[in-house]
């Protein structure tokens, strides 16, 4: 008997493959195939990049020549101390070692006035009129600490840069020639390719006798220079 049923089973699991078959044919036969890529989309162009549209402001950059030497004038006041304040003027020369570094050889003159003693005592002189004579030369280093610009209105702008400075020298006062520190700050201009304008404070001090002690005498000048490259 359960031999029997057995041999149903079996007849009846064969009987049904057919149509498990059947069956699953019934849903793939229903999807349609995939579409074939065709020959008009492999020669669509590639989408279009866009791009800005941009105007470009036009800037005109100061060229200094390739030398980085300058020499020109000044002018401007000495504050000799003791002898009042006086105009001073001079030449100035400087070589640009790099974007930062410069070195300048300065020589002034400048005329010493009379000390308050000397008003006083209107007999008693000091100094001859040649002694009074005030000449400084000297060689600085200098570094451009603060490059920018200095625009003037909307449409101009003028390369510049602040500076300080410093060196020795000499100064020749009172029939006799002292030895001398320098050092200061100034602010320079390039308003075109070839020339610039230097506004420069600086102190000179060496060591002075005159009035009976020895002291450092502190000679303060404010100078405005023009300069031209090489």
């Amino acid at each position: 008997m359960a031999t029997g049923f057995r041999v149903f089973l079996l007849s009846v699991a064969l009987a049904a493959l057919p149509g498990c078959a059947s069956v699953r044919s019934w849903f793939h036969h229903d999807r349609p195939p995939p579409p074939a890529a065709s020959a008009e989309d492999d020669n669509a162009p590639p989408p279009r990049v866009v791009e800005p549209q941009v105007t470009r402001r036009q800037i005109t950059v100061p060229k200094v020549r390739s030398r980085n030497i300058e020499l020109g004038l000044n002018y401007g006041v000495l504050s000799i101390e003791d002898f009042g304040t006086h105009p001073a003027y001079g030449i100035v020369a400087a070589y640009h070692i790099t974007e930062d570094f410069f070195f300048q050889a300065d020589l002034g003159r400048s005329r010493a006035g009379k000390t308050s003693f000397e008003t006083l005592n209107g007999d008693i002189q000091l100094l001859t009129d040649s002694e009074r004579r005030f000449t400084y030369y000297s060689l600085s280093l200098g570094y451009n600490f603060l490059p920018g610009e200095a625009f003037v209105g909307r449409g101009s702008a003028m390369t510049s840069a602040f500076y300080i400075i410093g060196g020795i020298g000499g100064t020749d006062f009172a029939g006799d020639t002292k030895f001398t520190v320098n050092f200061g700050a100034g602010y320079r201009v390039v308003p075109a390719d070839w020339w610039t304008l230097n506004i420069s404070v600086q102190d000179r001090v060496f060591s002075s006798d005159l009035l009976g002690t020895s002291k450092l005498t502190n000679n303060l000048e404010a100078l405005l220079a023009v300069t031209v490259f090489f």
